[in-house]
């Protein structure tokens, strides 16, 4: 009942914005009332997450394509901005409120330069952020494609190693009953570093289905069964959350299952609004890797992206 409650809470929340357009829905005149904050306690709590006392750490990293002001004679500019958020602010911005807060910047003087422009957009974004969520939001401007450079690396397919098409999928309300381990070894902990781009949920709010990829770098002594991550991974097929929610009850299904001395879970969803929200929550701060929360490192979008 409490999950339900909480659900029915999210909903009234993001309501603000959702189903309006045109008028005062699409406003272009910078108005940063038009954020959005969710606690985050809402789905923590279900899962036992304590909030001063995270089992995790990470952030969130936002890839927000359609960015754009004015100068003061009038010229546009336009690019993509990458935000970072610390996933221990007390909230998080629900999407659409972002989408049309950018959008509140489109006819904006900003500055009398192009270079003024980006640089009032950058302090002008992130300081709004970092009052609403509670924390240190950082968050920098992109002009060029080839600012992409950085992705994860060496992380196996979990379709490479299983076979698919043996497995009977019938899953798909977020089970965590399908995690298997495959076997335990003793002395020292084991890595396994997969991905796997099976990853399907809903929005929380309006159901629309959101597409991703998973990023697991797990190591312990229980070593996870290939097969049973795959069939975990579907499960949540049906279910409806946040981003920043589905990679949180991940990461704690996996430390449950398999008890690992390290996690690291990863979920890069697909563009959707004209924005990618990346959450990434790990054990060790070390596991996660620079580029990720560093606003001004941009990372290669995904096949999906």
């Amino acid at each position: 009942m409490e999950e339900v409650k909480n659900y029915n809470a999210v909903v009234e929340i993001a309501n603000k914005h959702l189903g309006k357009v045109g008028g005062d829905g699409y406003k272009d005149v910078y108005d940063p009332e038009l954020l959005v904050a969710v606690p985050r306690y809402l789905n923590r709590e279900a899962y036992g997450i304590e909030e001063g006392n995270l089992p995790f750490v990470g952030v969130d990293s936002w890839n927000c394509y359609e960015v754009s002001a004015i100068t003061e004679k009038g010229q546009p500019v336009a690019g993509m901005l990458k935000i970072v958020c610390p996933a221990n602010t007390e909230f998080h911005v629900e999407s659409k409120s972002i989408k049309l807060y950018l959008n509140s910047l489109n006819m904006t003087p900003m500055g009398q330069t192009a270079a003024e422009c980006i640089e009032k957009i950058e302090t002008t974004v992130a300081k709004d952020l970092t009052e609403l969520l509670g924390g240190d939001v950082t968050c920098t401007f992109f002009k060029n494609d080839h600012d992409a450079e950085y992705q994860f690396l060496g992380y196996q397919d979990l379709e490479g190693i299983v076979d698919l098409d043996a497995i009977e999928f019938t899953a798909f309300k977020s089970d965590a009953s399908q995690l298997k381990i495959a076997n335990t070894v003793s002395g020292p902990a084991v890595p396994m570093t997969v991905k796997s781009n099976l990853l399907r949920s809903n929005c929380r709010v309006t159901n629309q289905p959101d597409w991703g990829d998973v990023y697991i770098n797990i190591e312990g002594n229980n070593i996870p069964d290939a097969a049973s991550l795959a069939k975990y991974i579907v499960s949540h097929r049906t279910v409806s959350h946040f981003h920043e929610e589905i990679c949180e009850m991940v990461f704690t299904h996996l430390m449950e299952a398999y008890k690992p001395e390290k996690l690291m879970v990863a979920c890069l969803y697909t563009r959707r609004g004209g924005l990618d929200i990346n959450p990434i929550r790990a054990t060790h701060k070390e596991m996660i890797p620079g580029w990720f929360d560093d606003s001004s490192m941009r990372m290669k979008k995904t096949l999906r992206q």
